[in-house]
């Protein structure tokens, strides 16, 4: 017996066999057509829902994909909006970077012109200040120009009036002297020169009348200086000659230079000077200082006015070479060879006697230079004399001017002056 329960009711209730088979069968037609149509249903539902959730998924991943495009999209948007923000950031950036740069410039530029202003502003008045300065200084050497020309011209007229009474003096002293008395007269000038410098420049030198005449001639000064250990420094015979222009025989200083000569060498002097005013009209002796060591070793030829400074130039150039002189009287006090000393010393003895000569011409020229000055003074002189003389006799004759001289030989002007006489 098979028992079978309501799926309804719940009640259970007892079938046979046959009944059972039977049920059954009719229960699992009627399951499996129900099934078989539940199935189908569901595989439809199945299948709707499957293409449904295909479309579904396919919509879903279109709109995906949309969504995911319009994002890009909205991405892109929003890069190229941010990209065009930026460039407009940084063209706004670079503008103003531009326009400040601008205002540097235009500020550098304004700075500059104003720095150019004043700069031009300052060379201008410095200019016009120096230009005032040039001004005034050269009215003031103007003036200096003339100060100092008429200071010039008036210690010209001086001098030349101081030469002329010294011409017009010598000329009557030498007229008054004998030819012995005119020789003396000179070499007591010298002597006066030299003693009234003696302290200031040439304190240690001695100077004096060569007495000595064992070797049966005498010159007239001996100049000698020494140092502090007997090291001869510099030493000069002098022979002094004149004559007096009323004198009949006319020497030349030629004829005394052999004698001259021999007197340095007998009196162991270094140096010999002829002061002379013999040959007055030469161009060789008024030139300056003569070197004749060309005939005569160590000689010179000077007028009176170079006495100082030849014993000047003779002694600066000794001084110089005192060191010489004194390491070779230490090398003579011990016998030593002194070949090459001397032969140093010669050179630099040379050397002076071009310096010397150069220095002599120099001295002449500007000596040459005063006597010109002097001789366009004296032809000024000479037109204001003329000048001053025709006006004298301009003077005169307007002093001697009369009426009657007028009209001597105008007689109408003459009938007019008697009528105005007579009224």
């Amino acid at each position: 017996m098979n028992e079978i329960k309501c799926p309804n009711c719940g009640e259970v209730f007892t079938v046979n066999e046959s009944q059972y088979s039977e049920l059954l069968s009719q229960v699992r037609t009627a399951e499996f057509d129900k099934e078989i149509h539940a199935r189908i249903e569901q595989e439809l539902a199945l299948a709707e829902q499957k293409s449904q959730n295909a479309q579904q998924a396919l919509l879903s991943q279109k709109e995906q994909e949309i969504s995911n495009l319009q994002s890009q999209i909205s991405q892109f948007e929003t890069q190229q909006e941010l990209a065009k923000k930026e460039a407009e950031q940084a063209a706004s950036l670079q503008l103003q970077e531009k326009d400040k740069e601008v205002h540097q410039l235009e500020s550098q530029l304004t700075t500059l012109r104003l720095e150019h202003e004043n700069q031009l502003q300052k060379t201008l008045s410095a200019l016009k200040k120096e230009r005032d300065e040039v001004k005034n200084q050269l009215v003031l050497q103007e003036k200096e120009a003339a100060l100092a020309q008429t200071s010039l011209k008036e210690r010209y007229e001086v001098e030349l009036r101081q030469k002329d009474e010294t011409i017009e003096f010598y000329k009557d002293f030498k007229a008054k002297q004998s030819t012995k008395m005119i020789g003396e007269s000179l070499e007591q000038h010298c002597e006066y020169e030299f003693n009234k410098n003696r302290m200031a420049m040439f304190p240690r030198a001695e100077f004096g009348k060569d007495n000595d005449a064992r070797t049966g001639s005498k010159g007239d000064y001996i100049y000698r200086e020494v140092d502090e250990n007997g090291v001869e420094i510099l030493s000069i015979m002098f022979e002094m000659k004149n004559e007096g222009d009323e004198t009949a025989t006319k020497k030349k200083n030629e004829h005394f230079f052999k004698e001259l000569d021999k007197d340095r060498r007998e009196k162991g002097c270094e140096y010999a000077i002829l002061v002379t005013l013999l040959e007055a009209d030469s161009e060789l002796y008024n030139s300056g200082i003569v070197d004749v060591s060309y005939a005569y070793e160590k000689m010179y030829v000077i007028r009176p006015q170079f006495f100082l400074p030849m014993i000047t130039l003779l002694r600066n150039a000794a001084l110089n070479s005192l060191q010489y002189k004194q390491e070779l009287a230490l090398v003579r006090e011990q016998n030593i060879d002194i070949t090459h000393f001397e032969e140093d010393l010669d050179a630099f003895k040379v050397a002076f006697a071009k310096n010397y000569q150069s220095a002599s011409t120099n001295f002449g020229k500007a000596i040459e230079e005063i006597d010109k000055a002097i001789r366009r003074m004296e032809e000024i002189k000479k037109f204001l004399t003329t000048s001053e003389n025709q006006l004298r006799l301009a003077n005169n004759k307007l002093d001697d001017v009369s009426v009657k001289k007028l009209t001597r030989k105008n007689p109408t002007m003459k009938a007019k002056f008697e009528a105005l006489k007579g009224d």
